[in-house]
């Protein structure tokens, strides 16, 4: 018999304002100018809102050159590099730019340090798109370091000339020692403490807090989605047993054996619907109270993009 009693929810939780945008910029290119909208990867990570925008009419592409010359193309929350920019100028396809505001203030930061003469050190997942749209904003002279490994042995010009930033969805304690490590090496080292964002900062703090209470932890999330797994992992730094799951129907009974309370949280890509399903699915499984954190409110909001005005047909 099950001991579970109690759900308690993260809050903050689920999206955040940047992905509040994305969605929104492509719902409203879909009222403006019909199906089919083009996306180039997925808008966001998260494979229902991806399947809930495809029965819509947006087809996700993987290749700019594959999307029919004329057509509306939404760059994802993520970023994109320069050259894919000038690829679809050059492709003739009409542009909206739904990087998150947050990922374009890291892309400036990139584009300073560079003018300024600066090798810039990427820290962040190598081959995860906003990485690598990041990476992209100028040539050469950019590195990705994903570890305290690599920053160990990142050669680099002139070590009086090196600056670096961070990928908004890491934790700081990904940042931490990699940030050690490269200022231990280039004392003159020029960046910010962290790029890491306020929603994924609060999600990640929430979860501490879970911890206090709770030992095991349920994070709705894609497997795709960084800021989702690292919310399970400050879950498990915490002591608490994590698990990331798409919806309930990834939850396995045995994973509650022997728990009276279980903590639930959402990465910033996953919609509240799914957390409504994973706390239906545990009141079916025995809990009976649901209590929701404090937490902190989040204010921030951002206009969706529109139509770039330069290819513009």
């Amino acid at each position: 018999m099950s001991m579970l009693k109690e759900i308690i929810l993260a809050n903050p939780r689920g999206f955040c304002a940047g992905v509040v945008r994305a969605i929104a910029t492509v719902r409203l290119a879909l009222e403006q100018y019909g199906p089919p909208i083009y996306v180039l990867h997925e808008i966001v990570h998260n494979k229902h809102v991806v399947q809930e925008l495809e029965k819509l009419g947006v087809v996700f592409m993987v290749e700019l050159a594959d999307i029919p010359r004329g057509a509306v193309c939404i760059f994802s929350a993520h970023g994109v590099s320069v050259a894919v920019q000038e690829q679809a100028q050059i492709l003739g396809l009409r542009t909206i730019d739904a990087t998150c505001p947050l990922v374009s203030s890291v892309h400036r930061m990139v584009e300073k340090y560079h003018a300024d003469g600066c090798e810039v050190l990427i820290i962040g997942h190598h081959r995860h798109p906003e990485v690598e749209g990041a990476a992209g904003r100028v040539v050469g002279r950019v590195h990705v370091i994903a570890t305290e490994e690599e920053a160990e042995k990142v050669q680099v010009v002139d070590p009086e000339r090196v600056a670096y930033v961070t990928q908004t969805t890491l934790s700081q304690s990904d940042i931490a020692g990699i940030r050690a490590k490269l200022e231990q090496r280039f004392p003159a080292i020029r960046g910010p403490r962290s790029n890491v964002c306020y929603a994924t900062q609060n999600r990640q703090n929430v979860v501490k807090e879970l911890a206090q209470k709770t030992d095991i932890l349920l994070v709705v999330g894609s497997k795709t989605s960084s800021n989702s797994n690292r919310l399970r992992e400050v879950g498990v730094r915490a002591g608490m047993t994590g698990y990331l799951i798409d919806d309930e129907t990834d939850i396995h009974p045995e994973w509650l054996e022997g728990h009276a309370s279980v903590g639930v949280t959402a990465g910033a890509s996953a919609p509240e619907r799914l957390v409504r399903g994973v706390v239906q699915w545990l009141q079916q499984h025995g809990a009976t109270v649901v209590t929701e954190l404090p937490g902190k409110e989040e204010q921030v909001t951002f206009q969706p993009a529109v139509l770039s005005r330069v290819n513009s047909l």
